[in-house]
This record gives structure tokens, C-alpha cells and sequence, in this order.
């Protein structure tokens, strides 16, 4: 069918259309937002509910594995009973998830409700755009997309902003309030989707791949419960049967996804070469990043003494840079290809991540002259990967594939948030503990915040060990990226001509 004659009606009428990417913008802004605002949060959460370190990388995971588990589920669910009535359960139900959080009376109950909030993001997050790439015909759709994306982008910039700034206006309980403004959010989403918008048939009687989800859970969260124990010395012993048993349940999920007959993961995908290659240095940047945006606050708010405004700026660079430069770089990607564009940029990030780590280890202790700066890098960097590096994992594999292609993209990037928050808590715990020596025990944990009262020489004294601990995690992720720049180069061919020959 040509682009003239594609068809110009969809289960959704023109006037409702509006009201399909509204719901779309706010319940993927939730999603987006809650990963990067409960970072800056992080140390207000620990003094109020009193969570350690290990507590704290779980309150990020425990949303993380549901998440990153279960997504490829979520999307299928939409396929399966219909995208605008699974949108709508997904919505109740992480702003439900939310609500439970925002009232949670102890760490151990706060991470069980993220679990749940990650139960429901897995079924919003790609049902979000989804239904517009439903609700809109073809020769409207770009357009659509790209003003969720655009939306998306400044949503997600403004969040840890406006999140920082209540926290340093307000005492450390304000952060219950950045979980429960996601009801009325979810409200409104929920109102336009059911009110605003017709039901649609679903698409498909694919069946659910249960078994490989719960194997998918299993096995990601033994890992990452064996990596964050390592970071503690009196559950080190119980790190390796941890470990073991994840590696165990990933290798069967690996085979049960080889011989289900309607998987939820294609694993033939990875038999191209491009694809594996970008699904790789997918997991390396990301594993870098979330590092960085997971840990950073930590130094800067409980280590540095920078209030929790200033810290939410920190992820302005991110959002705006690939906001306004994605565009640009996906013509030049065109042009040259995508090898190049994901290999500097990736090569951009390590510069960052790296600079952050030497200027922290000197103790230049910045904010404006030394950690936003280094952010600014950094977005610029990630903003000359994100589109190329979509790109070629849509078009390195066959039209009736891409679901699958993008669906495995966006979980590896998920998964490698996980386990970078698990591993590098245990290097953050082990460099810590190093430089501060025999005096360890009577200290906070790294990322805490210090006592009133601390004798000024223990506050030097942890301040250097603080800034030591997140310089090691800079270094690794800096490494991290650079091996992915070089995977890059390996295996993702440039020029005008690279899907055909990736394909041929």
C-alpha cells in the first residue's frame, strides 16, 4: 500500500485522538519521572524511614525487577484483551501501587509496594505508546509520537526538578507526596481513556508467556539480591547461592523462551549480528548511566551538603539534550550511518563519567564548576546515541519483528538499571568502608546522611571516603561505556547503505 493510500481511520475517531495522547503523555510522565525523582529523594527517604544502603539500592530495584521482568508481558497483555482497557488497568494500578508507597511506614513495606508499582509500569509503560500508534493512522502517527516523545522528555526534565526543590522547601517526609501525586495523574488518565475514548478489539489471542516471566523474576532478582548482599559483611555468605540460583533461572528461562512455541523474548533476533551488538552496548550505557543517576545524589546531597534542588537539576541535561538534538542526529545517523553517531557518543559519555570520578577523587567538591558541567557532556553524548541506536534495532530485523525488537531493547536497558544498582552498591559499600579504615563501623553508610554533631575531623574524614566511593563507581561505568563505543565499532556498519547490508 502506498503512503497515499494508507488507510486514515483507526478505532478512534479524530476528535478522541486528543485524548488518547493526553492519557499517554501524563501516565508515561509517571513512569519516566519515578525512577529519576525517588534518586533525588533517596537520602531523604533513608533519614525518615531510617533504610540502610542495601535498603535503599532494593527501594530502586525492587520497582526496577517487576519492571524490567514483566514489560515484554505488558505489552503482549495489550495485545491480548485490548490496549485501552489493559492502558486503564495498568494506570489503576500503579497509582494504586503509589498511594501504598506514599504510606509505607518502613523501608521493608516500602520495597514490597515498588514491586508492585513495577507490576504496573510494566503493563503502562508500553501500552503507552502503543494505543497511539493504534489510535492514529499511519500518516498522522509520526506526528503524534513525537509530540509523546517531545512531552515525555520535558515531563521527565522537570520532574526531579520541581521533586528537588519540594524537598529542600519542605522537611524529609515531603517525599511521601512525589508517590501520591500520582493518583490524581492516574485519575485523569484513566477519566479521558475511559470516558473520552472507544474500547479496541485486541489484536491478537497470543497466549501469555507466564512461566517465562515468573523465570524472568526469579532469576533477576536472585541476582540482584546476591550483588547488593556482596556490599554487606554480614550477609556476604549468603551472596553466592544467591548468585548461583539467578544464573540458574536466567539459563532456563533462556530455554524455555528456545522451545515455547509463543515466547516472550525471540531469541532468534540475537543470531543478527547488529541487533546483538546493540542490544549489548545498550545494556553497557545504560548500566553506566542508571550508576551514575542512582548514586550521584547520594554523593552530592548526604557527602557534598548540595540541597536537593540543586541535585534535581542535574537531570535537565539529559532530557533537554536529547529533546532538542535527537532530530538532527537521526538526519546525520542517515546520512554517515549509525556506527559512528553511537560510537562517539558513546565514547562522549565515558569522557563525562570519567572527568566526574577524577574531579570528585581530587575533591573539588562543585557543583556548578564541576558535577553540572560533566552532566552537560553527558547528555550531549546520549543524545548522539538514543535515536541512532533505536534505529538500528528497528530496522536490523524484518517489519513484522520490530515489536519484538524494540520490546527487547527497552528490557535490556531496564535489566541493566538492575544489576547496576546492585553491583555497583557493593563497590560504593567496599571503597567506602577501604578509606575510612578501622573507624568504619562507628560511620554512616556511604549515601546516608551524616549525624548531628559528627566530630569534624569523622566528617572529614567521610566526606573523602564518600567522594573516593562514587569516584570508583564513576571510573567502572566510565570503562563501561567506552567497551560499549568499541562493540559499537565491531558490529553495527556504517553508511547510507547499512540496513542492507546488515540484513544481506
Amino acid at each position: 500500500m502506498s503512503a497515499t493510500s494508507a488507510p486514515t481511520s483507526t478505532f478512534c475517531p479524530q476528535a478522541s485522538r486528543k485524548y488518547v495522547l493526553a492519557a499517554a503523555i501524563l501516565a508515561s510522565s509517571m513512569g519516566f519521572i519515578d525512577g529519576s525523582v525517588v534518586s533525588v529523594a533517596m537520602p531523604a527517604i533513608r533519614a525518615d524511614i531510617g533504610a540502610s544502603l542495601a535498603e535503599a539500592q532494593w527501594i530502586s530495584n525492587a520497582y526496577a525487577l517487576t519492571l524490567s521482568a514483566l514489560i515484554l508481558a505488558g505489552g503482549a497483555a495489550g495485545d491480548r484483551f485490548g490496549l485501552r482497557q489493559t492502558f486503564i488497568f495498568g494506570i489503576a494500578f500503579f497509582a494504586i501501587a503509589s498511594v501504598a508507597c506514599a504510606m509505607a511506614p518502613d523501608a521493608q513495606i516500602l520495597i514490597a509496594f515498588r514491586a508492585l508499582q513495577g507490576c504496573g509500569a510494566a503493563i503502562m509503560v508500553p501500552c503507552s505508546l502503543a494505543i497511539i500508534a493504534k489510535a492514529y493512522p499511519k500518516n498522522e502517527r509520526a506526528a503524534a509520537i513525537g509530540i509523546w516523545a517531545s512531552a515525555s522528555a520535558v515531563t521527565s526534565a522537570l520532574g526531579p526538578a520541581i521533586g528537588g526543590l519540594a524537598l529542600s522547601l519542605f522537611d524529609d517526609s515531603v517525599w511521601r507526596a512525589i508517590f501520591a501525586i500520582n493518583l490524581p495523574l492516574g485519575a485523569i488518565s484513566i477519566f479521558l481513556l475511559a470516558v473520552k475514548v472507544p474500547a479496541d478489539r485486541p489484536a491478537a489471542s497470543k497466549r501469555l508467556d507466564l512461566a517465562g516471566a515468573i523465570l524472568a523474576t526469579i532469576g533477576f532478582g536472585a541476582l540482584a539480591f546476591g550483588l547488593t548482599a556482596l556490599g554487606e559483611g554480614s550477609r556476604e555468605i549468603s551472596a553466592t547461592p544467591a548468585i548461583v540460583i539467578g544464573l540458574l533461572a536466567i539459563a532456563a528461562f533462556v530455554w524455555w523462551e528456545r522451545i515455547i512455541r509463543e515466547p516472550m523474548v525471540d531469541l532468534s533476533l540475537f543470531a543478527i549480528p547488529a541487533f546483538a551488538g546493540a542490544n549489548i552496548a545498550t545494556f553497557l550505557l545504560y548500566f553506566s548511566l542508571s550508576a551514575i543517576l542512582f548514586f550521584l545524589p547520594m554523593a552530592l546531597i548526604a557527602g557534598w551538603g548540595i540541597s536537593p534542588a540543586e541535585t534535581g537539576l542535574l537531570f535537565l541535561p539529559l532530557s533537554v539534550a536529547i529533546a532538542l538534538l535527537s532530530g538532527g542526529v537521526g538526519k546525520w545517523s542517515g546520512r554517515v550511518g549509525a556506527k559512528w553517531p553511537i560510537a562517539i557518543g558513546c565514547a562522549v559519555v565515558a569522557l563525562a563519567f570519567l572527568a566526574l570520578g577524577l574531579m570528585t577523587h581530587a575533591g573539588w567538591q562543585s557543583f556548578w564548576g564541576n558535577a553540572f558541567p560533566a552532566m552537560v557532556v553527558m547528555g550531549l553524548g546520549m543524545a548522539l546515541v538514543v535515536s541512532p541506536l533505536s534505529a538500528v534495532v528497528m530496522t536490523v530485523v524484518d517489519d513484522d519483528r520490530t515489536g519484538s525488537a524494540s520490546g527487547i531493547n527497552n528490557a535490556v536497558s531496564r535489566v541493566a538499571g538492575l544489576i547496576a544498582v546492585a553491583s555497583m552498591g557493593a563497590v560504593a559499600s567496599w571503597v567506602y568502608a577501604s578509606a575510612i579504615g578501622a573507624d568504619a563501623a562507628s560511620m554512616p553508610e556511604f549515601g546516608a546522611m551524616a549525624p548531628a554533631g559528627l566530630d569534624t575531623a569523622f566528617e572529614s574524614i567521610r566526606i573523602a571516603a564518600s567522594d573516593t566511593a562514587f569516584a570508583a563507581v564513576a571510573y567502572v561505568s566510565a570503562g563501561f561505556c567506552l567497551l560499549a563505543a568499541v562493540i559499537s565499532l565491531l558490529t553495527i556498519p556504517g553508511g547510507r547503505q547499512e540496513s542492507d547490508q546488515i540484513q544481506a
